[in-house]
Order: C-alpha cells, then sequence, then structure tokens
C-alpha cells in the first residue's frame, strides 16, 4: 500500500477533507494549469481513453472524481453513451464543470457531488466506468477500487488513467525534475495553492503503477486486468472488468 500524501502537512483534517478544500481552492484555474504543466499531451491521453469507452458501447457511464468534467463530455460527445454521470468530491471543481456543460448543451451528462468510496449508486449499474488522475487522490485506494468494482456491471468496462514513473534514462531523470521542481513552481507562480500542486507531483511520485497497481486491482476482484504506459511511461492506462 502507498504512503498516505496529504496536501496540507499542518492539517487535522483527513485526506479526503483536504483534497475536497483544495480543488476547491484551485478549481477557478485549475484546467489551463493542468494543460501547462502537461504541455497538453493530457488531451492525447484523454482519448485513448474515450476510445476504449467507445469500444465498448456502453448506454450508462460513470466518471469517477470528474473534476472539472473534461473526461465526462469527451464521452458524451466521442461514444454511444445515453447517460454519462461525472462524481466528485470538490463542489468547486464540479460548478466549473456544469458551466462546461450548460455551454455545451449536453443533455446527457450529469455531474454530481459524491464520495468516490461511497458510491451512491446500487450494485451492477454501470455499463463503463472512468477514472482520469484521480485514484492517487482516494483516500483508501482499495476502498475506492472496490466500490468502483461494486457499481460496474459484469463485463463492464473499467479504464483508469493515472501518472507513473519512468523507468529509462533520460525519460526517468527529466520527470523527476519537472515533477519536483517546475510542477510546484507553476503552481506557486500561476496559483496562489503552491502547496496543491506540491501535493500533486508528491502523490504521483508516491503511487503504485505499473504490475504493483495491476496486483491491487487483482486483490480487489478485477479480472483481465492490463496496462499500457503512455509517452514514455510518465502516465498509464489500466483497463479491467468484472
Amino acid at each position: 500500500m502507498s504512503e498516505k500524501v496529504t496536501p496540507y502537512k499542518d492539517s487535522d483534517l483527513g485526506k479526503k477533507e483536504q483534497v475536497a478544500q483544495m480543488f476547491n481552492n484551485i478549481s477557478d484555474n485549475y484546467d489551463g494549469l493542468n494543460r501547462m504543466i502537461s504541455f497538453g499531451i493530457d488531451v492525447k491521453w484523454r482519448k485513448k481513453v474515450v476510445q476504449l469507452v467507445a469500444d465498448s458501447k456502453p448506454n450508462l457511464v460513470l466518471d469517477v472524481a470528474t473534476g472539472t468534467g473534461d473526461l465526462a463530455i469527451n464521452i458524451s460527445k466521442n461514444t454511444s453513451a445515453k447517460k454519462i454521470i461525472g462524481l466528485d468530491i470538490s463542489e468547486g471543481m464540479l460548478n466549473v464543470g456544469k458551466q462546461k456543460v450548460a455551454k455545451e448543451n449536453l443533455n446527457n451528462v450529469e455531474l454530481v457531488l459524491g464520495d468516490s468510496e461511497k458510491i451512491p449508486f446500487d450494485n451492477n449499474t454501470f455499463d463503463a466506468i472512468t477514472v482520469a488522475f484521480g485514484i492517487r487522490n482516494f483516500e483508501t485506494l482499495e476502498r475506492g477500487l472496490a466500490e468502483i468494482l461494486r457499481v460496474l456491471k459484469p463485463k463492464g468496462t473499467f479504464v483508469i488513467l493515472e501518472t507513473s514513473v519512468p523507468a529509462k534514462s533520460p525519460y526517468k531523470q527529466f520527470y523527476n525534475f519537472h515533477s519536483s521542481k517546475i510542477l510546484p513552481l507553476m503552481g506557486k507562480l500561476f496559483s496562489k495553492e503552491g502547496s496543491a500542486y506540491s501535493y500533486l507531483s508528491e502523490s504521483a511520485a508516491k503511487f503504485p503503477y505499473g504490475e504493483t497497481l495491476n496486483n491491487i486491482l487483482r486483490k480487489v476482484g478485477f479480472i483481465e486486468v492490463e496496462n499500457k504506459p503512455q509517452t514514455f511511461g510518465v502516465a498509464t492506462i489500466y483497463t479491467a472488468t468484472k
């Protein structure tokens, strides 16, 4: 199990409450700063996730830790899904997302305030479930994954997009420099929440990835678990089913 990394070192709140507070605080400029930090490559990664969802031809999709709704909106536009529900613990991020959904006039996207470790839906509800850069923010990783397994239909599609650490030089060295120096610096320059971007960097570096995360998924009960590293291994797409 990964070491528990929290946004605010001096806070008495649990990780879940700290993460909600942090994302509420950075919600207004999160999208723009995220594009800048990732050099826009995250857009390409999300397209691959959307294609995996589209291939499964789902009717009902859940996007966990949806944030400002980017992935939910992309799924709405590029798949045959009749309904996409985005779930997030941060009201601030959801409010930004709701503005985007309204602007796009997307009637099949609903953004819901809720806890990924207590998903407010019945067993075997969703044809496909996605999480993009969200599982490392779970307070208890296995509990969150078990909840996802519970609400996923048998033979349903589960796709994770998450950061990982490149194994080969010079990509590993560049990743370490970018995540430990550049990302927190950009956070301080362009956001009042420098500690938030330090947390995002630290949590990415310490989060289990590759075969380690595959094994956690299998332990929880997922089957047909696979991982595909992206862009020299700075992110990984995981697929699994029930």
